[in-house]
């Protein structure tokens, strides 16, 4: 497991609107922090509108958004199957997007 890995989960019902549900996670921790037993992730989204803070992505044949906006860290148990590995040139527009949410632009 690694930055930039794509791995199925299933993300649990809360209340508002938080993404839920089987989907797949972005994974955005430092690799060098990959051993601790909770793993930061982005989910993705087909259905999410066009934004800045919504990189978009090929999963396969098909393409995706990640929706930096809802950045936040999941057990590292539950994360499935890996079924992806972001491009460079992907895992930077993630970073830009992350950025700009988590307002880090020096």
């Amino acid at each position: 497991m690694v930055r930039g890995d794509v791995h199925e989960i299933v993300l649990p019902r809360r209340r508002g609107r938080v993404q839920h549900g089987p989907r797949y996670a972005l994974i955005v921790q430092a690799d060098d922090l990959l051993a601790l037993s909770t793993i930061v992730i982005c989910p993705t989204s087909q259905s999410t509108p066009p934004a800045s803070f919504h990189p978009e992505v090929s999963i396969g044949d098909a393409s995706t958004r990640v929706m930096c906006e809802m950045v936040g860290a999941v057990d590292a148990r539950v994360l499935g199957e890996q079924v992806a590995q972001l491009t460079l040139a992907e895992i930077q527009s993630v970073d830009d997007a992350l950025l700009l949410v988590l307002d880090l632009a020096a």
